[in-house]
C-alpha cells in the first residue's frame, strides 16, 4: 500500500495510480516489495519542526524517511517531504518541479532499498539509481536496459535523507497519528 497525503501543503503535482505502479516497480527491479509507504507532503517549516522534534536536527531538508520495520525484503516507511524545498531545488540545479519531486520520492525509496549518499562514491551511485527510476517514470522506451542512457537532469547536490526507525510521531507511527 502506498499512500500520498498532505500535512500543511495543498497536494503537489502526482499522478497517484501511475507513481505508485511505479515506486513499486524501482523496488521490484532491486528484489524488493513494498509494505506499506506513507508520502506527507509538507512546508519547510513543518518538516524543520519535524527534524527538531523526532531526530533533534536543525536544519531544512527536503526529505525525511522513517523506515517502519528492519525488514530487508518489504519496505515500509513514512516520507516527510518538503514541497518548498522541492521547488527551490528545481530552481536551484534548473530542472522542472514534477522531475524533482518525483527525484526526491524515488531518493528515499532507494535508501530502504540499500543505498546510500554518505560518500562521494556513494553518491554517484545514488544518482545513477535516482536518473535510472525517473528514467522508468519519464522515458519508458528505455526501462529495460539502462546502458548507455545518457543522464536525464542534473544530478541533485546535498540531498538528505535522514532514516529514524520510530516513524514521524513515534514507535510505528502511521497515517492516523497525523490525522488526529
Amino acid at each position: 500500500m502506498i499512500r500520498f497525503s498532505t500535512l500543511d501543503v495543498e497536494m503537489p503535482p502526482i499522478e497517484p495510480q501511475r507513481d505508485k505502479t511505479w515506486i513499486e516497480e524501482v523496488a521490484q527491479r532491486h528484489g524488493k516489495t513494498i509494505g506499506e509507504l506513507y508520502y506527507y507532503f509538507c512546508s519547510d517549516e513543518k518538516l524543520l519542526e519535524i527534524n527538531r522534534e523526532r531526530l533533534d536536527h536543525d536544519f531544512y531538508t527536503d526529505i525525511v524517511t522513517f523506515p517502519l520495520t528492519d525488514c530487508e525484503t518489504v519496505l515500509s516507511s513514512e516520507f516527510c517531504i518538503s514541497t518548498d524545498r522541492i521547488q527551490e531545488n528545481a530552481e536551484t540545479f534548473g530542472r522542472s518541479y514534477e522531475s524533482e519531486l518525483h527525484r526526491v520520492i524515488i531518493h528515499g525509496v532507494l535508501h530502504l532499498i540499500g543505498f546510500d549518499d554518505h560518500s562521494e562514491e556513494e553518491e554517484k551511485e545514488m544518482r545513477e539509481k535516482e536518473e535510472e527510476a525517473l528514467a522508468l517514470l519519464f522515458c519508458p522506451c528505455h526501462s529495460e536496459d539502462f546502458e548507455g542512457v545518457d543522464t536525464l537532469l542534473p544530478s541533485s547536490v546535498g540531498m538528505t535523507c535522514l532514516q529514524n526507525p520510530k516513524g514521524i510521531y513515534g514507535q510505528n507511527s502511521n497515517i492516523k497519528d497525523l490525522i488526529n
